[in-house]
């Protein structure tokens, strides 16, 4: 099922979306995309006509034309991820390195796609939403590589450190 944004942006996660194509199998909360066979079927003419954006940690993976990679600082991301109980120590551990080192911006931008980063650290949900739909509504262009978090002493101090 597509989800609002807000009004007039028409989103799909990822995984639904690989449901309706073909390219998922499993069910309830895990499920198991086939990433090549979703590539196929998103670059088919009129795959995305019923949508705007497609959400979700795969989606920068896909042949698309422009990516929003949302960014958090990698110690901000550790607390959320720890308050909301969500993962091992060590999976988020795995997603504090991959914030500090960029991955998945790194990832989308081999893709080729146009790629825009927002900063969500200290922001609430509904602020980073009204940036999204800002970037969406006046696409300037790409705008990648302008949060660097290696930077940061206190990031690469924990980058040594194991999960906690």
């Amino acid at each position: 099922m597509a989800r609002r944004l807000a009004p007039g942006v028409r989103s799909i996660e990822v995984s639904v979306l690989a449901r309706r194509l073909g390219a998922a199998t499993g069910n309830g909360r895990s499920v198991v995309v086939d990433l090549p066979r979703l590539g196929a079927a998103v670059s088919r003419p009129s795959a995305l006509d019923d949508f705007d954006l497609v959400v979700g940690h795969l989606s920068h993976l896909l042949p698309l034309r422009r990516a929003i990679v949302l960014r958090c600082h990698p110690l901000e991301l550790r607390e959320r991820l720890r308050g909301s109980r969500r993962g091992s120590r060590a999976d988020r551990h795995a997603n504090f390195v991959a914030e500090a080192t960029d991955v998945v911006l790194t990832e989308a931008l081999a893709s080729g796609c146009h790629v825009v980063e927002i900063d969500t650290t200290g922001r609430s949900v509904s602020a980073v939403a009204r940036r999204v739909r800002a970037t969406l509504r006046v696409w300037d262009g790409p705008s990648a590589a302008r949060v660097d978090w290696l930077g940061d002493p206190s990031v690469t101090e924990h980058l040594l450190d194991g999960p906690t």
